[in-house]
């Protein structure tokens, strides 16, 4: 891997160095932090909705209000990685998403929550794609994508925990015990990695000064991924996947709850089924991609996942409705996680900028697709906006299928 930045053996660092391998483990566990955060709110909408006397799509822009946040923050902390070490900026960015988190706990009505959700949403966004991109620098390209799943196992588990945990606190707990959870794990995290911190090889803190003016630097940087013509490929779809999947996937608990008429826990449950899914992706990602090939994973994880969703849209009862978030889960990480991995070397030369606007992309897809839903749920109800999201998914993980592949022979004739 010809990267410019500090690169190990895969089997030596993650089997061979016992430092990076538990740097590795408490990453995943930010990350669990990470994804906690960020889905603890679909259970809890209908309670805001109660709580403040708003309407579900006014309700939603609790997420929205986190999106946003975390996209902006993207390409300053792609910078500041490059400069200062990821890792280090990582473990900072732990300790002030537990401050935040604590603020959002707090908050004594809809807008100061929704102030405070945004600045938790711009704090934690040091901590997944930082991680990727440092993941990236320490492990071959060739070993990286069962140990970018590995990583990842946190991210997926803390989407399930923060569906039950959501679900649990709307119904017994109440809402704000769920955010003061979520500010003691980031305080365990932070711990624990300036802990794992001091037996790193130096190589693994390696910074990368800024030679220009910040704000000119930041510009540099951009311009050249966006340079190259695949980067614009794995961008443009990534984002498109985040509107059209996480539009939907914000209202899945409140689609359960009323068309159902099941409890918010017993919703939330059955929708942490996603993370079950993908888990099992990332348990069996290396025969997947020995079997299917990147473009493969691509494809079919887009076919389940848009018939999951149909399926979940139209599901008389639980026995459809679980199965189908199980399999929602399993087709998401079967696509996205093979835009992860090629967001991880579309620029390998300026790693941390090029994940950092991978997450970008992602979640103003995010941003952008939980407030057209938010805004269509009061129109044409949720099926239908489940529907239309299922249609989107099919469409950009057969296209992007198609890019590969496209890409691939490219590759071959010279």
């Amino acid at each position: 891997m010809n990267s410019g930045k500090p690169s190990f053996s895969g089997t030596t660092t993650v089997a061979g160095n016992g430092a990076v391998s538990k740097a590795i483990l408490v990453l995943s566990l930010a990350a669990f932090g990470s994804t906690i955060s960020q889905r603890v709110m679909d259970p809890l909408l209908p309670r805001l909705v109660m709580e403040f006397g708003v309407s579900l799509g006014a309700a939603s822009w609790a997420i929205t209000c986190f999106t946003i946040g975390y996209a902006c923050c993207q390409p300053f902390f792609g910078l500041i990685g490059d400069s200062r070490g990821k890792y280090r900026v990582i473990a900072w960015g732990c300790a002030a998403s537990a401050a935040a988190s604590l603020l959002c706990a707090l908050a004594p009505n809809l807008p100061m929550l929704l102030l405070a959700r945004a600045i938790a949403g711009g704090m934690i966004a040091a901590i997944i794609p930082l991680s990727m991109a440092w993941i990236g620098d320490v492990v071959d390209y060739e070993h990286r994508q069962p140990v970018l799943a590995r990583f990842l196992m946190g991210s997926i588990l803390g989407a399930s925990a923060g569906q039950l945990l959501g679900g649990m606190s709307a119904d017994y707990l109440g809402w704000r015990l769920a955010l003061f959870l979520v500010a003691g794990l980031f305080l365990a995290a932070t711990l624990m990695m300036f802990a794992v911190r001091r037996h790193l090889p130096q190589r693994a803190l390696a910074t990368h000064p800024i030679q220009h003016h910040a704000l000119r630097h930041l510009w540099i940087e951009y311009v050249q991924v966006v340079t190259h013509r695949w980067a614009k490929v794995v961008l443009l779809s990534v984002f498109v996947e985040g509107t059209v999947v996480f539009g939907a996937f914000a209202f899945f608990a409140s689609h359960l709850h009323r068309q159902l008429s099941l409890s918010l826990s017993v919703a939330g449950s059955i929708v942490m089924l996603f993370g079950l899914g993908g888990l099992l992706f990332a348990t069996a990602s290396r025969t997947l991609v020995r079997r299917l090939g990147e473009a493969g994973l691509s494809r079919w994880g887009a076919c389940i996942l848009s018939a999951a969703m149909v399926a979940l849209s139209l599901s008389p009862n639980v026995w459809v409705a679980a199965p189908a978030c199980f399999l929602v889960g399993l087709g998401f990480y079967m696509l996205h996680n093979t835009l992860q991995i090629n967001a991880t070397q579309m620029a390998p030369e300026r790693r941390g900028a090029a994940v950092s606007m991978f997450a970008f992309c992602f979640f103003v897809g995010q941003s952008a697709g939980v407030s057209m839903a938010g805004w269509l749920v009061e129109r044409i109800g949720i099926p239908s906006v489940i529907q239309i999201s299922a249609l989107g998914v099919l469409l950009v993980g057969n296209i992007f299928a198609r890019q590969q592949r496209l890409k691939m022979l490219a590759v071959a004739a010279g």
